[in-house]
């Protein structure tokens, strides 16, 4: 038995009832040096989608304080070991972020797709996520992120001509650390940092796309399974510094989303684009998990999207096409031509009944019409038929301008009200001026010169 933890999850098919959704799925934690058992309280069910318990007696990573160990008869004071999560160190991710002539994903969207996209953009979304090159093989790397900038781990990926995964390469799909361990340091010894990241029980632990959170605070979250989903959507939408554009995060794949990785989208707006599916399976458990997390994450809102399930045939859904596959038949240009600037969040049309807790609404399954590939005219008429008739706030924008200008700016966070922090005030005028300028007078841009207005209260208290 590994005796490098003071408690590890018992080896073997052995299952016990979970604490929390009552299967037999239940995987419990065991002393190393006695193999007895933790308390029935510590454990992880293996339903991650439909149940998601995880409790570890192990304290948060960043806290090495004593703990309390429940045991059957007595309370024991301990000091434990705390296994500290391993990151991929700084200079190995930093060479991943070359190579881009030979990127196989990059040069297909400057070049071959249909409707090839502009350098400037290209290059503004490899700065964005941190995308780089295996230049051997001319894979993409999607780094996953966490919020406090470390990072968690490097998938890497071969696509084909047509920006799909090429499985006719063995290794179309590997991890960093697993090519590193299998290749450079195939017949040497491991460095410390591999051997330590290798103990690491779980590896994919954040959002792709997470670091991002905390820059674009304002940014409603539009979450898909794949990296390179989240890559599209960005390129197609719009980038985040316009806060009212969604800002496109990935989960890693269908039973990735949990949550301990929906932790960081706490009191955020959520739209779930899940993948189609043989008989909308995916649709179906992420529909399901978007109701549990409702329930667990307080001001937090999850709307499941069936776009792909309005759009996509049998022979699609067979297919496990997702939204980047319809995305990228289209001319991105029709998407970002004025829809960011007048549509502040998607636009729901069709919305499906769902069930209610007894303590909050469930999450409504939205169809999203101005998000549709295939109704670019309907899109236009939306927008004219339902857009507010424009006010003028010319004047109040001037004054606002002069007082910010005027004013010395605290650099550090302030609490706007009950319940708004800004962690970067220069930044969020300058975002904030920016939306009410572009669409001086639409009644849903209100609150940004509220905020505004409210900010100048804050500061001449």
């Amino acid at each position: 038995m590994n005796t490098q933890y003071s408690y590890i999850l018992e080896k073997g098919s052995k299952k016990h009832l979970c604490p929390s959704c009552g299967k037999k799925r239940f995987v419990r934690y065991v002393n190393t040096e006695t193999g007895e058992y933790l308390p029935h309280t510590y454990g992880r069910c293996d339903r991650e989608i439909n149940c998601g318990y995880h409790v570890t007696p192990y304290k948060n990573e960043y806290d090495n304080n004593t703990i309390i160990q429940t045991s059957t008869r007595k309370l024991i004071r301990q000091k434990i070991a705390v296994q500290k999560a391993v990151y991929i160190p700084d200079e190995v991710f930093k060479s991943t972020l070359t190579g881009f002539e030979k990127n196989l994903f990059i040069q297909t969207l400057l070049t071959t797709v249909a409707y090839p996209f502009e350098v400037a953009d290209i290059e503004k979304v490899i700065a964005l996520y941190y995308l780089g090159t295996v230049t051997k093989t001319g894979a993409t790397t999607f780094p996953f992120i966490n919020t406090f900038g470390r990072v968690v781990a490097i998938q890497e990926k071969i696509f084909d001509s047509n920006n799909h995964t090429d499985k006719t390469k063995k290794y179309h799909t590997t991890w960093l650390h697993t090519r590193l361990q299998y290749t450079l340091y195939r017949n040497k010894p491991l460095p410390k940092w591999l051997e330590a990241y290798n103990n690491n029980e779980i590896k994919v632990s954040c959002l792709f796309g997470e670091h991002l959170l905390h820059k674009y605070p304002y940014n409603p979250v539009a979450l898909v399974e794949a990296p390179k989903t989240a890559i599209y959507g960005t390129l197609y939408f719009g980038f985040p510094e316009q806060p009212t554009n969604l800002l496109w995060l990935a989960v890693f794949n269908l039973s990735s989303l949990n949550l301990k990785k929906c932790q960081a989208l706490k009191g955020r707006k959520v739209f779930l684009f899940p993948d189609l599916s043989k008989g909308s399976k995916a649709f179906e458990l992420w529909n399901t998990k978007a109701i549990q997390l409702q329930k667990q994450l307080p001001n937090t809102s999850f709307m499941v999207s069936n776009l792909l399930e309005q759009l996509g045939t049998e022979h699609d859904k067979e297919q496990g096409k997702d939204i980047a596959d319809y995305l990228i038949q289209y001319d991105w240009r029709k998407f970002r031509k004025e829809n960011t600037k007048q549509l502040p969040e998607p636009l729901p049309v069709v919305t499906s009944t769902s069930e209610k807790s007894e303590n909050c609404e469930a999450p409504k399954t939205t169809y999203f019409s101005f998000e549709s590939p295939l109704n670019i005219d309907e899109v236009e008429k939306i927008k004219r038929n339902e857009l507010p008739k424009r006010e003028n706030w010319q004047n109040e924008i001037e004054l606002l301008e002069i007082f910010f200008n005027q004013t010395e700016l605290p650099k550090a966070a302030i609490q706007l009200n009950k319940g708004s922090k800004i962690f970067d005030v220069q930044k969020f005028i300058s975002s904030h001026l920016s939306t009410v300028k572009a669409n001086n007078g639409i009644t849903v841009y209100l609150p940004y010169l509220n905020r505004l207005q409210q900010l100048k209260e804050v500061l001449t208290l």
